[in-house]
């Protein structure tokens, strides 16, 4: 064999294990791509005040977990922005009891989409208690 015939092989033999590998990977559940948001979030996000509206708490559908959302509004460069997050996985870090209507928050938002925004993530904590 000659050398090109060699790198030829090596090359194919390499594209295949690449393509198996990047096919056979799972995809992320939406619990993943959401943690993955609030990660994102609190690294690029910049602070505005904001109001709690309500907590509402979801029963199970179809399937899917119950869910306890917290829904809040804040203003940025003028528009106001009603939203919210679900914190079922997050209610160790904060107590639903005390989160009663107009209660003062900061709110995490990104700059070029101000709609996607957060209150609590881990590593971060919006809600003044």
């Amino acid at each position: 064999m000659n050398s090109v015939s060699v790198y030829c092989l090596v090359a194919v033999g390499s594209a295949v294990v690449l393509g198996y590998a990047l096919l056979r990977r799972k995809a992320k559940g939406p619990v993943e791509l959401e943690r993955e948001r609030r990660i994102w979030l609190d690294g690029i996000g910049r602070i505005t005040d904001g109001t709690v509206i309500d907590v509402q708490e979801m029963p199970p559908l179809d399937g899917h977990h119950a869910a306890v959302l917290l829904i809040y509004k804040y203003d940025v460069a003028g528009v106001s922005y009603e939203c919210s997050q679900d914190v079922t996985y997050l209610r160790q870090w904060i107590n639903l009891h005390s989160c009663r209507l107009g209660l003062p928050t900061s709110v995490k938002y990104d700059p070029h989409n101000p709609g996607n925004s957060l209150v609590v993530s881990e590593n971060w904590m919006g809600l003044r208690q």
